[in-house]
């Protein structure tokens, strides 16, 4: 045992002794408080720990310290004198109420340099050293807020941390420490890096709740703070942005989101040069709308044609329109002038009944969404066609379908499926349906799943995406074990 063991295993017992004997409570109610805790030591062995006769793993010294604290508790409460009203606590001065009054309070008057140092004194109150990783907008590599070497998402065990969002626990000689996921709401941002005051802490299942608020308070505050400044959007950056991403990029929601009703993620690569590219979506307690876009035409062109198509749709959206009234609203936007130059568009705008599964949605030239079901591509739902917008439709059909709980709806850009490899060969629908099978079973979180697919279709051009690869993928149904730490 440590020295520092030692001297807690003293602590403990002295302190044991002297309060037992001033409250007059012997070991035969130490036990039997211990043992309803889930104990496993006999009384006896609680009596040779008192006397200094034996000894006690951590564990079982902090639930005999809990069993006495609660005798203590009960006694003192029948000799309390009641209070006319309600006696409120002033503020905390250490503890999980401190760290998290600590960063909300630090965070509101932070700018987004600072974020690092905040997180460090909350940190404090609890105890534990910290550092914040932020991944990259193409979820390729943890980067830190300040001094450190960049992480890799896929290779390291801060990576599966923030795969898996889960805890994990790093040992080793040169410096035991804790990976805690940050997420905002079901949107993944990074990891914490937390160093224990104690090697006992990192097995500490109290500790690792209370650092899972911290991490889901920093990821709100994150999210907004990024807003106010460039320098944790410079931290997330792998490269410059064109013109025309900068523009996409702004119109973006957020990459991940979700109730618990349907997760919905999305991801647009590459991330500093999209053309035309762009997905929205927007979560009500009925109904989930989504929808995905692709221009044609150069770059920055490209760029100025989905801001009109999106920022169309959402206006027709949000006044209340129908999915008929969307598709017009976007076709009106790129109109028949634009197409002459060959700038159009095409998309897939939908909507999705939270309460019933049902389905509805128009397909303008695009890509047909994929149904996945119990693990597979079930069916294409090729129905709801029109040409692409700014290209005259005769009519508009709005398709219906009706989903199963667990089903995945799957609405992604020709740059999937059409990404070549050196000999030529495309990736092919045939491929991104088996890829879709085999994520499917392993049961990672959605936005895990989308990552791992623009990752394959970049393997399979040897690290360059010859078009924007663009995906969204929702599953319908109660996932809050992805929603809440």
């Amino acid at each position: 045992m440590s020295e520092a063991g030692v001297g807690r295993d003293d602590q403990q017992r002295a302190a044991l002794r002297q309060v037992s004997e001033r409250a007059g409570i012997g070991p035969g109610l130490w036990w039997r408080r211990y043992f309803a805790l889930g104990g496993n030591a006999g009384q006896a062995e609680l009596e040779d720990f008192a006397e200094g006769r034996g000894s006690l793993s951590a564990g079982d010294r902090d639930l005999l310290a809990q069993a006495v604290n609660e005798l203590l508790e009960a006694r003192a409460a029948v000799r309390r004198v009641p209070y006319s009203g309600r006696v409120r606590d002033p503020r905390p001065s250490e503890g999980p109420l401190a760290a998290l009054l600590t960063l909300l309070q630090g965070m509101h008057v932070a700018p987004p340099d600072r974020v690092a140092a905040v997180v460090a004194s909350a940190g404090e109150q609890l105890g534990v050293q910290i550092g914040v990783y932020l991944v990259d907008y193409d979820h390729v590599e943890l980067r830190p807020l300040g001094e450190g070497r960049r992480l890799g998402v896929d290779a390291s065990l801060p990576g599966r941390a923030f795969r898996d969002m889960e805890i994990k626990v790093a040992r080793s000689d040169r410096g035991s420490r804790l990976w805690v996921p940050v997420v905002d709401g079901a949107e993944r941002l990074g990891v914490l890096e937390v160093v224990p005051g104690e090697v006992g802490d990192l097995d500490d299942a109290l500790l690792h709740s209370q650092l899972a608020w911290l991490a889901t308070l920093l990821g709100h505050l994150l999210t907004t703070t990024t807003k106010y400044g460039d320098a944790l959007d410079v931290v997330r950056r792998r490269q410059p942005r064109s013109a025309s991403a900068e523009l996409v990029w702004q119109l973006l929601p957020p990459v991940t989101a979700g109730t618990d009703k349907v997760v919905v993620t999305g991801i647009v690569s590459p991330s500093e040069d999209v053309g035309g590219d762009a997905f929205d979506y927007a979560l009500s307690e009925t109904t989930a709308h989504l929808a995905i876009f692709d221009a044609n035409g150069d770059s920055l062109g490209a760029g100025a044609i989905t801001a009109m198509g999106l920022s169309a749709y959402r206006s027709a959206r949000r006044n209340g329109g129908s999915l008929f009234d969307q598709a017009m609203a976007v076709d009106v936007a790129i109109g028949e002038d634009l197409a002459r130059l060959g700038r159009t568009i095409t998309a897939v705008l939908a909507e999705l009944d939270l309460d019933h599964g049902r389905l509805r949605w128009v397909s303008a030239g695009h890509p047909a969404p994929l149904l996945m079901r119990r693990g597979k591509v079930v069916k294409e739902l090729g129905g709801g066609r029109r040409p692409e917008f700014g290209v005259p439709a005769r009519e508009v059909t709005v398709a219906e379908e009706t989903l199963e709980p667990g089903d995945w709806l799957v609405l992604y850009t020709d740059g999937i499926t059409e990404a070549r490899d050196a000999d030529g060969a495309v990736f092919g629908l045939d491929r991104l349906e088996d890829f879709l099978a085999r994520e499917a079973a392993t049961e990672h979180p959605p936005p895990e799943l989308v990552r791992r697919l623009v990752r394959d279709v970049l393997d399979h051009q040897r690290g360059v995406l010859q078009d924007d690869a663009t995906v969204l993928v929702a599953r319908w149904g109660d996932y809050r074990r992805w929603l809440t730490p």
